[in-house]
């Protein structure tokens, strides 16, 4: 209460700016569940999550007006499959079986399959945080490219093609700890 006397009367214009404000009930302190996502799946940027949820409601969106259409039309059954098995080969759904799993779809599918989330699961680092620093510091190639960017998608068939970089000081770490690494390579060429 005593802040309310030490704050000075507003304007007319900042008054209309603020007309839809409510300083008392912020929408952003009902995101715990936000919050948890974005630290376990240690992602930097919040916009990267925002993108993942409008992804995820544009996938039920289309998928419930796939379920509105007749079952037997052609266009449904067409439409249908590419959906099914686009989301199936980027790895968000499990299986190819039915239009359901598109409702259930959440943000964190999306997390999954991130290039950090990917390199914990190859046992190619430890932890989420290591994952997210050897991607910057472009230790990581998926296929031909140097990947430095976290957000970096992988798909299911480029999963295999998921290693370090050539001349990554890691890789040659990890060969030596293995004994695989070649005299060739000793060298540094």
């Amino acid at each position: 209460i005593k802040y309310l006397a030490i704050m000075r009367k507003l304007k007319y214009h900042e008054k209309k700016l603020l007309k839809k404000v409510d300083f008392l009930n912020w929408k952003s302190e009902k995101n715990i569940r936000e919050v948890k996502i974005l630290r376990r799946y240690h992602i930097n940027k919040r916009e990267d999550y925002i993108k993942y949820n409008r992804l995820c409601g544009q996938i039920r969106r289309i998928s419930n007006k796939l379920k509105a259409l007749n079952q037997n039309d052609p266009f449904r059954i067409r439409v249908t499959e590419e959906l099914i098995l686009r989301l199936y080969n980027m790895g968000i759904i499990p299986t190819q079986k039915s239009l359901v799993q598109c409702d259930k779809i959440a943000a964190s599918a999306f997390c999954r399959r991130r290039l950090p989330v990917v390199l914990v699961r190859l046992k190619m680092a430890e932890n989420l945080r290591e994952a997210v620093t050897f991607i910057e510091q472009g230790h990581i190639r998926v296929g031909p490219e140097t990947i430095i960017d976290p957000a970096f998608l992988v798909t299911r068939t480029m999963e295999d093609f998921v290693t370090w970089v050539p001349n990554s000081k890691i890789k040659r770490h990890v060969m030596k700890y293995n004994e695989k690494l070649d005299d060739f390579e000793l060298l540094g060429i």
